[in-house]
């Protein structure tokens, strides 16, 4: 991992425990540079009132110039979501991950933007692939190039 990235990630790691984290949001595990842990709620009437996901947040060797790969993690304690964008085995279409990542988001940025994706959803559906994409999957969503056309929920 680079300075650039070790003094970034400080950085964003002081911000938390200085100021906390977002409403609804929570840091689990944030000991090394290499992975953190968030659980998400979805505040407000939504489709997701009362539940609780937990993300997890791997960080390559030059964030924050590429983005991190971002899971929902699936255990036995946890779930995915139920959402048109998000797999049963956590991995997340938002171009945000992808081609729309800019250095200046950051871990918290992420976490909001999924929790108002989450918000803004009519409908709890899987991907229309989802069988097929989750038994084909590589381990990392970094290595499939999604295809962002569908920002309407």
């Amino acid at each position: 991992m680079t300075t650039i990235s070790k003094k970034r990630l400080a950085k964003e790691l002081r911000e938390l425990q200085t100021h906390g984290p977002p409403t609804g949001i929570a840091v689990v595990s944030a000991e090394d540079f290499e992975c953190w842990l968030f659980t998400i709620e979805v505040l407000g009437n939504t489709l997701y009132e009362g539940e609780k996901f937990c993300l997890r947040f791997r960080f390559p060797g030059n964030y924050p110039i590429e983005s991190p790969e971002v899971t929902f993690v699936v255990d036995e304690k946890w779930g995915a979501p139920v959402h048109p964008h998000i797999y049963s085995n956590g991995h997340i279409c938002a171009s945000i991950l992808g081609n729309e990542w800019s250095p200046v988001l950051s871990v918290v940025s992420v976490c909001l933007t999924l929790q108002s994706m989450l918000a803004s959803c009519t409908k709890k559906q899987r991907p229309q692939d989802n069988d097929r994409y989750v038994l084909h999957a590589p381990l990392s969503p970094k290595k499939t190039r999604f295809h962002y056309d569908d920002d309407t929920v």
